[in-house]
């Protein structure tokens, strides 16, 4: 064999073991794509012990009750909108769910079903198929972290043209609000290793700069969810919502006589059954 075939062979292997680098590299990022992504936080549901008291202080932040949903004549859930694709869902007590409690936090999928196969592809088991919920939107539920009282419900859906939450885009959007996004949802948890492992490892949480409580959704919402020890909280809820103007927020809860105290710069306040809303400037 000459010297040029011994050359061009060589160049031929090396070609070769390049192209095989490039192959597994290019395989390798493919293997760690990027989650679908969440449009952002859906709402928060709260159990309270009044459900009319409820729906007055959250009226009196300035956001309106579009709608309820009953069955067999009995209300057994109200839904407080914070903007178009926002809300809090008040549901009453109950016979057998007697005390006031943070219940879950719903998540808006940009395709849910992208979501849910991603989710049971890489060994996740949702609680529920994909379905249409009461208010006619997609819906699917999983387990996550214990909570004080169980394992935390967690929803994801996606709106349909046709519910009750997307017919009524554009309407029942509060001149007054205190607040115009609900930013983050402080989830209190008995394991803050194991909670964080889930978020972070499991769902594709992003941690924060800078924090070891605060997580952004996978997707570009800005939105975040915190983790903080049980007895942080307790059985409530702590809701942050985000306004422009502070000072325009604390001027409305003045003029509605509403209490608060303001920390680290922002308003914080107590609703009827001692779930903490805060408001940041953003």
């Amino acid at each position: 064999m000459t010297r040029q075939h011994l050359r061009t062979s060589a160049r031929i292997a090396a070609l070769a073991l390049v192209s095989l680098i490039l192959t597994s590299f290019a395989s390798a990022i493919g293997d760690q794509s990027d989650p679908p992504p969440l449009a952002g936080i859906a709402h928060v549901a709260i159990r309270v012990h009044d459900l009319d008291a409820s729906a007055k202080f959250y009226q009196e932040l300035g956001f309106d009750q579009p709608f309820n949903l009953s069955r067999n004549g009995q209300l057994y859930e109200a839904f407080v909108k914070i903007n178009d694709t926002q809300f809090i869902e008040l549901y009453p007590t109950t016979a057998k769910a007697p005390a006031p409690s943070f219940l879950h936090l719903c998540f808006e999928a940009v395709d849910l079903n992208a979501v849910y196969q991603d989710y049971t592809t890489r060994g996740l088991t949702p609680r529920t198929a994909v379905r249409k919920a009461g208010a006619g939107n997609l819906l699917f539920t999983m387990d996550g972290p214990e909570q004080p009282f169980g394992p935390q419900n967690i929803e994801y859906t996606q709106y349909q043209p046709g519910s009750k939450h997307y017919e009524d885009r554009g309407k029942d959007l509060g001149a007054d609000r205190v607040a115009d996004k609900l930013m983050r949802v402080t989830l209190a948890v008995e394991d803050t290793a194991a909670a964080r492992d889930f978020y972070v490892n499991q769902l594709e949480f992003k941690p924060i700069a800078g924090s070891l409580t605060l997580y952004h959704l996978p997707g570009d919402s800005g939105e975040q969810v915190e983790i903080v020890p049980a007895a942080t909280l307790g059985n409530h809820a702590r809701i942050t919502l985000q306004t422009k103007s502070l000072s325009r927020s604390e001027h409305l809860l003045r003029k509605q006589h509403i209490a608060f105290t303001k920390i680290d710069g922002a308003i914080n306040m107590l609703d009827p059954d001692g779930n903490v809303i805060r408001i940041e400037q953003r």
